[in-house]
């Protein structure tokens, strides 16, 4: 900020300060021509031609200094055919004109023809009465003068500019350092934090800071917030793989140490057991992962098509039917998508009656989830079954195969991601209904479902 500042100040002042000195020189140098052009009108006005064709003056001109020889202010009169007339001062030397032109108006221009000495001469022709010939009035002066008087303004300009340039350059860092100063307090506060916390023991930055910067504290609060929830997933979900293995291996090393004749069908067991839950923790990992790493976007009717052709294969007894809309979006992975479905079809078609439903976007005027209900006709799960039954490896039916993790998966993902999953009971086919709900994609359009399905 400060290099930016200093580099448009200079160029400013830079631009201003060469426009104020053309301006200031030139006022001197006009008003410097002002004075010799007096001095020209002057002679004009005083000359006449004698008898014997020659010019003359009929009184003599004011400046004493056209006497003095050398004294830098000099006058001459040429005329084709005649000397020139020269005054005092030019003593044996005279002035280089260029009388092949004619110069109805005075004409001022800078000269270098008298060794150390630069000129302003000012000229201009005139035809006297009584005279056909061309005459060229000139008046010089010499630009010490002049030269001081810009040198002065020069110097004047430039230490002002300079001063100027200072003050400002001082007036925007030590506004920059003020403005700034806030930014410094929140760099403080998360130091603090980092080193040993905030005095109020929270993981916060709660400083009272200016209005101009506390939506960057907040969002730093935000943050925070995030990363702490994060760290207690992740403490959670250690502890709960800890224990989940805790007891498998328990067993194994039972086994082990008793020598038990079913040694090896035990490992082979709990190792099943122990390789589910790394399963299940790992797909839950993912899926948190996926939700840190970005905004996902799955098409719901393309993820349970894959599921619907998938479980028909393997249960090719069960009639198995989707309706809703076809362009419904939720914020989800689409291989956690998949599992989460593939999940909750394969249960209904496992566990039902033969016939499983799926309705996506049952409630399509909801704009922030999307609701997908897999109805089955099978016996359905009581109610006083239907918090129990989503605990890790808690099983209803034991007389078919399976590890009872489905629905944890399906419970912890769906959270992760935002969402829920309710049970409840099939109005149509009389079994399970199971409420899966996801927060909707943004910029996803909202189709109503036909009005058969309607609730």
């Amino acid at each position: 900020m400060l290099v930016i500042a200093a580099t448009w100040l200079l160029l400013l002042l830079s631009l201003g300060g060469f426009a104020l000195d053309r301006t200031m020189t030139g006022l001197a140098t006009r008003n410097f021509d002002d004075q010799i052009g007096y001095m020209l009108t002057a002679m004009v006005a005083s000359v006449e031609i004698g008898p014997d064709g020659e010019v003359f003056f009929n009184r003599p001109l004011g400046d004493q200094r056209f006497l003095e020889p050398n004294s830098g202010l000099y006058w001459q009169i040429s005329g084709k055919g005649h000397e020139d007339f020269l005054s005092r001062s030019l003593w044996d030397s005279s002035l280089k004109l260029d009388s092949d032109h004619f110069d109805s108006q005075p004409h001022a221009f800078d000269s270098d023809q008298r060794s150390g000495e630069p000129l302003r001469v000012i000229e201009r022709s005139v035809v006297l009465p009584g005279s056909p010939i061309q005459w060229r009035f000139a008046v010089a002066a010499s630009r010490t003068e002049l030269n001081g008087q810009i040198a002065r303004i020069r110097s004047i300009l430039f230490w002002s500019f300079v001063i100027l340039a200072l003050g400002l350059f001082l007036m925007t860092a030590l506004q920059t350092w003020y403005g700034l100063s806030p930014l410094r307090r929140v760099r403080r506060a998360i130091a603090a934090l980092r080193t040993g916390g905030s005095t109020g023991g929270s993981n916060r930055v709660t400083e009272p800071l200016p209005d101009e910067v506390q939506p960057l504290v907040e969002e730093l609060n935000l943050l925070l917030e995030h990363a702490d929830r994060q760290a207690e997933e992740a403490r959670t979900h250690a502890g709960n793989l800890a224990h989940a293995l805790k007891t498998p291996l328990t067993v194994v090393m039972n086994a082990a140490t008793a020598h038990a004749d079913d040694l090896a069908d035990t490992v082979i067991r709990e190792a099943g057991v122990m390789r589910r839950q790394v399963d299940h923790h790992l797909a839950r990992a993912r899926a948190v992962g996926r939700r840190v790493a970005g905004h996902s976007r799955s098409v719901v009717w393309d993820s349970a098509g894959a599921v619907e052709r998938a479980v028909t294969r393997l249960y090719p007894q069960v009639r198995l039917d989707m309706d809703g809309s076809k362009t419904a979006c939720v914020a989800v992975e689409r291989q956690d998508l998949d599992e989460i479905l593939g999940n909750l079809i394969e249960n209904a078609a496992k566990y039902g009656g033969g016939s499983v439903f799926v309705t996506i976007d049952a409630r399509a005027d909801d704009k922030r989830f999307c609701d997908i209900w897999i109805e089955d006709d099978g016996v359905g799960i009581p109610e006083a079954e239907r918090t129990r039954i989503f605990a890790r490896g808690a099983r209803l039916d034991t007389g078919k195969p399976g590890t009872g993790l489905g629905l944890a998966i399906v419970r912890d993902v769906a959270e992760i991601y935002g969402g829920s999953v309710l049970l409840g009971e099939s109005e149509d086919l009389g079994g399970l209904l199971v409420t899966l709900r996801l927060p909707r994609s943004s910029g996803d359009s909202i189709f109503r479902v036909p009005a058969a399905r309607d609730t």
